[in-house]
């Protein structure tokens, strides 16, 4: 079961990271502030709304890298899933995104805090978005880290997924 969600879950951000990365058109200038901790927590980690109660629960996870700024919004069960992709601009605590299929633009304020809820050891906050949910969670050793292509943001999600264990998963 956990393996076919991390499955999906990296097929569909890798396949895009690899697209997106493979364009010639220059990435988004990185945020000119010195990011506070709340503004650094939100980047480059996995932050999902919950731990699935079985294998057709539908999780939302978000992430956004730094290295190549783009992140993905995702809803996925084992069995089913559906994500978008943007380029982004950080700007002290808003994400300036892009979405390329539909050329949409947003701009996404976002809190995030170390916390001690449901498990997890961070809690992020995003507002003034259309996609993704307003309030994910994220755990230490969740980090990414140095993803300069697809094939290591795979192993870096497939690591951090699989801290989610089976007993987690089902009921």
């Amino acid at each position: 079961m956990k393996k076919l969600l991390i499955l999906a879950l990296v097929g569909t951000v890798g396949y895009g990271g690899y697209r997106m990365l493979s364009k010639k058109t220059a990435p988004a200038p990185k945020a000119e502030v010195v990011a506070t901790d709340g503004e650094t927590l939100v980047l480059d980690r996995i932050w999902i709304d919950h731990i699935p109660r079985n294998d057709r629960d539908t999780i939302q996870v978000f992430a956004a890298i730094s290295e190549e700024p783009f992140g993905v919004f995702q809803a996925a069960s084992q069995w089913k899933g559906q994500y978008e992709l943007f380029r982004y601009e950080a700007k002290g605590n808003e994400l300036r995104i892009v979405y390329p299929q539909s050329n949409d633009r947003e701009t996404v304020k976002h809190k995030a805090r170390r916390c001690s809820e449901n498990q997890f050891d961070f809690c992020l906050e995003l507002d003034g978005g259309t996609r993704g949910v307003k309030r994910y969670y994220s755990r230490k050793g969740w980090e990414i880290e140095n993803a300069h292509s697809p094939a290591e943001l795979h192993d870096m999600t497939d690591h951090v997924l699989s801290d989610v264990t089976l007993h987690e998963v089902t009921e």
